[in-house]
């Protein structure tokens, strides 16, 4: 008995080796984690459970046979963060570099299946130099494998997809369908085709980093969500992202404990908005003020950011928060903006999270540009987002809602809950110049009259009562007491039900 327990324990500390003293030592000065660190550091101590651990592939093309590694080049298994169940797959880039065989595909599809089935989070750590070369079209079918599981669990469970390394070619399909993607600063790269191949096919010469970098991914294609400097703090941040989502979507969002009073009122709110209409202030604060203990995750902070996205809790709750920014573009809604509020608004209302949105938004920004883009389509695909969500949604108009622009922004009319505005709101089809001048054009050449005629138009329409007295707004709100008004009404709507009629699935304007 006594040989079998040291055999065990020796095969075991072949496994926990991965490629070697020499590849590890490799790994590190690169200024990266090994697989196993990693996955040590996103969980809570001693909790993580090892599948597979003995797993080899199975190739004899090119000599493989004689070269095998127990695990296969990925580390498998779940544990817990905070408490809370999670499943987790790891790379491993010193055994064969990364790289997918058909046995490493089967290790992450079993951990996938188990998430679907027992409804936890799958976190996926992707350090990796793509499909196994010599196993040919078996790591390629790994790949649709994994694939197919990333779609079947979208919107039932949480998907969370870590870049720690490089990740290219067919690799990258698996990440962009999870839901959310993290970077790590000039040690992760993700791009379908090489510069090497960019070269050859167009003549560009271009960098990896300058083709599939953070930088890249977080600001310019909205591939990723966040970039962090290291591989420590990008699984910190998976934590305390994990922190606000629910396991699955039959879970509400976890309830934390809160210090700070729902009814708490601040002031200095009642002078955010400046009293020139043209002047920009920073809707962040706002967001900030109205969460618990300030506390905002921001997502895809670097993008857009003529929109914000990201998540607050109101008395300890999960809420999804989507507000126009006008400090960016003065917060027009643009093809980006539209795009990244989309998406977020339909993970918030996969997962039942609660939506606050803030308006401050003068219209579509207007352009060829913007036009050419397909904007129409992309706006279209916000508007969709929002009228079918069926979670919660508190909306609070800051300043301008003119046009189109209003309707999108969970309005009244896409089945909004409450919509409150501020007294500086001004809720109109366009702005007072603009209207005046197209009511008016007969009185162009007469400054003062058309000055008396936009003065005129900022009275009647400049304001949120025409919209209250037909009940598109709820209520006229004080700004100091947004955080209190708000949290009434999502404690409110806590038991609400709603429900979309019955189809297999809508047909989004992609």
């Amino acid at each position: 008995m006594k040989d079998i327990l040291q055999e065990l324990e020796r095969r075991r500390g072949d496994a926990r080796e991965g490629g070697g003293a020499r590849r590890v030592e490799a790994q590190h000065s690169k200024g990266k984690l090994t697989a196993r660190e990693r996955i040590e550091l996103l969980l809570d101590p001693g909790s993580f459970e090892e599948f597979d651990m003995f797993v080899s592939h199975r190739c004899t093309d090119f000599g493989m046979q004689d070269s095998k590694y127990s695990g296969d080049g990925v580390v498998t298994g779940w544990g817990t963060v905070n408490g809370r169940l999670v499943y987790v797959f790891s790379q491993d880039f010193t055994v064969f570099g990364g790289s997918l065989s058909e046995t490493h595909a089967q290790k992450i599809c079993k951990i996938m299946d188990m998430a679907m089935q027992n409804g936890a989070p799958v976190i996926g750590l992707n350090d990796s130099g793509g499909a196994r070369i010599q196993e040919g079209v078996a790591s390629l079918a790994g790949y649709a494998d994994v694939f197919q599981r990333n779609i079947m669990a979208s919107g039932v469970v949480p998907q969370i997809s870590v870049i720690m390394g490089p990740c290219a070619g067919g690799a990258v399909y698996s990440p962009a369908m999870t839901d959310f993607i993290f970077m790590v600063k000039d040690s992760s790269y993700m791009f379908v085709t090489g510069p090497d191949v960019v070269k050859t096919v167009t003549n560009e010469v271009v960098t990896a980093e300058e083709l599939g970098g953070a930088k890249t991914h977080t600001t310019k294609s909205s591939v990723a969500d966040a970039a962090f400097e290291n591989d420590l703090e990008a699984l910190m941040e998976v934590r305390r992202l994990i922190d606000m989502l629910p396991l699955n979507n039959r879970e509400k969002p976890p309830h934390r404990p809160f210090f700070d009073d729902p009814e708490r009122l601040d002031m200095s709110l009642d002078t955010l908005i400046p009293e020139n209409p043209n002047m920009p202030y920073d809707m962040k604060e706002l967001i900030v003020k109205t969460a618990d203990e300030g506390d905002f995750y921001e997502i895809q902070a670097e993008f857009a950011k003529n929109m914000i996205t990201g998540f607050i809790r109101l008395e300890g709750q999960t809420v999804g928060v989507v507000a126009n920014q006008p400090m960016v573009l003065a917060g027009c809604l643009d093809i980006d903006s539209s795009r990244k509020a989309a998406r977020f608004v339909r993970f918030c209302d996969a997962f039942e999270i609660p939506i606050l949105t803030f308006v401050d938004v003068p219209g579509f920004l207007p352009g060829t540009g913007q036009e050419f883009g397909g904007v129409i389509k992309h706006g279209a695909k916000l508007l969709f987002a929002f009228g079918e969500a069926t979670v919660p949604k508190v909306t609070v108009i800051t300043r301008k809602a003119y046009g189109g622009a209003y309707d999108v922004m969970s309005s009244k009319h896409i089945r909004g809950d409450f919509n409150y505005a501020w007294p500086t709101a001004e809720i109109a089809v366009m702005g007072a110049k603009g209207a005046t001048e197209i009511l008016y054009r007969s009185e162009l050449g007469d400054a003062e009259k058309i000055a008396a005629r936009t003065k005129d138009y900022e009275d009647r329409f400049a304001n949120p009562f025409v919209a209250a007295e037909r009940g598109f707004i709820d209520e006229v709100i004080q700004p100091h007491s947004t955080r209190k008004r708000v949290c009434r009404a999502f404690a409110s709507l806590r038991n609400k039900k709603q429900t979309n009629p019955w189809k297999k699935h809508d047909n989004i304007p992609l």
